[in-house]
């Protein structure tokens, strides 16, 4: 439709020009007339009398108005007001840029258009090696690294649709790939950690946290500082002895954020160090975790930042926050949108512990919140899949009640496809034997795609539940939404792609061990068939997964997954012609298929509790060591 915006539009007009496609409208003289008044107070969007009306205060929410003035008005309601005063002063997210998968210049755009819809404000971007250090030509070097322009671009782009952009980086652990290259064999203390106390190590990090922040406007940058299990006990041991962890991690702490004032910078790290360490076993959640009132009263003057996807007990996420608070202030909450449990999102354990987290912070007062989008183990999942459980950040956001209903419609609204037919992706791991909502973090479609025929180690974890039929009925209803979703096809038309695969080759280990037991020579011949079919399959998929990929991201990083396809279709061509050698008697023993199938990791017993398995790729594809020495 077409409207025309009057009054204080001087600085919305930008940002505006930018939604028109997303938001279907048109900018006009002769359009629909709406007033905008910026004021202070709550957000509000009126119709009455054949004239809209929207008042916002900051930026971005007046984009959340605009979608919500034309959702109201697109359903023909006459007459109506909206009003919402936001929860929160920050909500946000943070894009994974480090696991292989670098969103382009463009992808990033297009996500930042869908979160001004939503009126999320932040924007995290998540690189541990993934910009430009011109000191530096290794430090992601070959990874698709942004330049400075890049990152310059996409910050212009986000503050005219009121989103702040902040880069988040990692200044102590988390840094294998930055370190791997000989310059920096003189600053690592393991081969993720960097060496404390060196002088050498606080020149590298001056030099990587100027570069990293010159792009941004923001003056807040996230130095990270999360798991570093290791710290103090390679290099470091051997050049100063022993050392509590909590000196060295202070100490260390100390000097980046004085390098971070220096650049007149706000740093934030991940608070998760310190739990540990006052912990007897180590861990993050330890609710009798005690950190020394000493060591509290050393914290330098950083913002802490709790992140916590695993829990769906909003208790809970009350007690730690009240945890953090003692340790001197109120912190960033940073929740998850659950993209890295393997080639498919989690949307079952992501939206509980979204609405367990953000009823906590809510009531306790938390005032940012971001859910992060990582991409473990090679980034396999499209990070657009995170849209529903950015879509309840944002509806927790605004509201005080937030129901699935609303958040369904908010979503066909604001992001242009159907919530329930997103939904439908979960049931790629949620699949017979995985409880609701899959909150042990079941991936089968994961370790059912990238598992070997002849050695199926998960095999057994599978055996009776009926996945073919399971995913043959995914597959069609994906092939429908597909047709739905017409600015989704993509996204659709690869994870219809996986489904089938899975429906031809989630069994067919079973089946090959079977034939094989009982001799059926006959029935083999059949398989082998249904192997070469399923073999064609996995390579459309690659071809469907590589054309999403760089429809979105930069193509560096895309040849791990290569690389993996691959594995895929070489390992089926051998199992074709192993077992034609056994059909054809020029072999009466394949030694695969004389193993007995166990379990995988044994830790599966007839019930499942639950789940049925969960791995990284290294595990799944063999029992034998994919590299080392």
């Amino acid at each position: 439709m077409k409207i025309h915006l009057y009054g204080d539009v001087a600085e919305i007009h930008a940002g505006v020009s930018y939604l028109q496609e997303d938001l279907g409208f048109q900018l006009a003289e002769d359009g629909y007339p709406i007033e905008v008044t910026k004021h202070s107070g709550s957000l509000l969007v009126k119709n009455e009398e054949g004239k809209g009306e929207i008042m916002f205060q900051e930026k971005i929410h007046f984009y959340r108005a605009l979608g919500l003035w034309l959702e109201n008005f697109q359903e023909e309601k006459i007459n109506f007001e909206v009003k919402e005063t936001p929860n929160f002063s920050t909500s946000g997210a943070m894009l994974d840029a480090s696991r292989n998968a670098v969103m382009d210049v463009e992808g990033i755009k297009a996500y930042l258009r869908k979160m001004a819809a939503m009126g999320l404000n932040m924007l995290m971007m998540y690189t541990e090696d993934t910009y430009e250090v011109k000191e530096y030509p290794y430090f992601g070097y070959m990874r698709g690294r942004y330049t400075e322009d890049e990152l310059r671009d996409c910050d212009m782009y986000a503050a005219e649709l009121g989103i702040e952009m902040v880069p988040c980086v990692q200044t102590l652990a988390h840094l294998t790939e930055a370190l791997k290259w000989d310059y920096a064999k003189d600053i690592k203390d393991t081969s993720d950690i960097l060496l404390v106390g060196n002088p050498e190590t606080y020149l590298f990090l001056e030099r990587i946290v100027a570069a990293a922040t010159k792009p941004f406007r923001s003056k807040r940058v996230h130095i990270g500082m999360d798991e570093a299990h290791q710290l103090g006990l390679g290099k470091y041991l051997e050049e100063n002895g022993y050392e509590q962890r909590f000196n060295i991690m202070n100490s260390h702490l100390k000097e980046v954020v004085s390098i971070c004032k220096s650049l007149n910078l706000e740093p934030m790290i991940w608070s998760d160090m310190y739990f540990r360490l006052g912990s007897k076993f180590g861990g993050y959640y330890d609710v009798n975790a005690e950190i020394p009132e000493e060591v509290i009263a050393s914290i330098p003057d950083t913002q802490l930042v709790y992140w916590d996807y695993y829990h769906e007990d909003k208790d809970f996420y009350t007690t730690f926050i009240k945890k953090h608070k003692e340790l001197g202030s109120t912190p960033l909450f940073a929740g998850g949108a659950w993209t890295w449990n393997g080639i498919s999102p989690n949307y079952g354990k992501g939206i509980a512990t979204t609405d367990a987290a953000l009823t906590a912070c809510k009531e306790e007062g938390v005032n940012e919140v971001i859910a992060t989008m990582w991409g473990d183990n090679g980034a396999e999942t499209p990070l657009t899949t995170a849209l529903p459980v950015l879509q309840w950040f944002a509806e927790h956001t605004y509201r005080s009640e937030v129901t699935e209903e609303h958040v369904s419609k908010r979503f066909e609204h604001c992001i242009g496809g159907s919530y329930a037919d997103f939904m439908l992706l979960n049931q790629l791991d949620e699949t017979p034997g995985v409880a609701k909502d899959n909150l042990q973090e079941a991936n089968p479609s994961k370790f059912l795609l990238w598992q070997d025929v002849l050695i199926g180690l998960f095999d057994e974890n599978i055996k009776g539940l009926g996945l073919k039929q399971h995913y043959e009925a995914l597959a069609e209803r994906l092939g429908q939404a597909k047709e739905r979703n017409s600015e989704w096809a993509g996204l659709f038309d690869f994870y219809e792609s996986l489904a089938y695969v899975l429906h031809k080759k989630s069994e067919l280990g079973i089946e090959i061990k079977s034939a094989y037991d009982s001799k059926d020579k006959e029935g083999m011949k059949v398989l082998a068939e249904n192997l070469k079919d399923a073999k064609e399959a996995v390579d459309t998929l690659r071809k469907k997964h590589r054309s999403l990929w760089l429809s979105m991201n930069k193509p560096f990083g895309w040849e791990v997954l290569d690389i993996r396809y691959g594995g895929v279709i070489i390992r089926m061509e051998t199992a074709l012609y192993r077992l034609k050698e056994w059909i054809a008697n020029k072999t009466d023993r394949l030694d695969e298929l004389e193993e007995e199938r166990l379990y995988f990791e044994g830790v599966f017993g007839p019930e499942r509790d639950g789940t049925i398995g969960r791995s990284g790729y290294d595990k799944i594809v063999s029992a034998s060591p994919l590299s080392g020495v």
